[in-house]
């Protein structure tokens, strides 16, 4: 896959409000761990190998497990999630396939169980952020860094 456009190239002011609007979304009261687990999955639900890259190193970096990281594909079955991560997952599905689910009543309830109301807001926009993110990596096709292996 070859790359078609470096955005930040192309429009170095308008990716520098960009990236500002999601480093704004850091302290808002959403731990670092949820929001990496957040940002993992709705880079997989979309497909965006770039993302995925990213945010599965940044949550390593950030101390997650690789278990955590490998179930999180299949989060409902596992039961390595806390009640708040489940929420926020839910609503990061949920809104990352709006046109299908029309953000389900259930899940802004679950939502609403273990996120005050800043939280809520916190992580519907930290949701919007990674799927503008993966929108504009699959787009540009965006390609993750590549390591050259090594035989054991």
């Amino acid at each position: 896959m070859a790359p078609r456009l470096n955005p930040f190239a192309a429009a170095p002011a308008l990716m520098k409000s960009w990236l500002a609007f999601g480093e704004g979304l850091r302290g808002r009261g959403l731990e670092e761990s949820l929001m990496e687990l957040v940002q993992i999955r709705a880079s997989q639900v979309n497909g965006c190998a770039f993302c995925i890259h990213m945010h599965t190193t940044d949550a390593r970096k950030a101390g997650e497990t690789e278990e955590r990281i490998y179930l999180l594909d299949a989060w409902r079955e596992s039961p390595l999630y806390t009640e708040r991560e489940r929420a926020a997952l839910a609503w990061t599905e949920a809104l990352t396939r709006v046109s299908e689910t029309h953000a389900p009543d259930d899940d802004y309830r679950a939502l609403q169980a273990h996120f005050s109301e800043q939280e809520q807001v916190a992580l519907t926009l930290l949701v919007v952020a990674i799927n503008g993110w993966n929108r504009i990596q699959i787009g540009f096709r965006g390609v993750h860094p590549v390591e050259e292996r090594k035989a054991a």
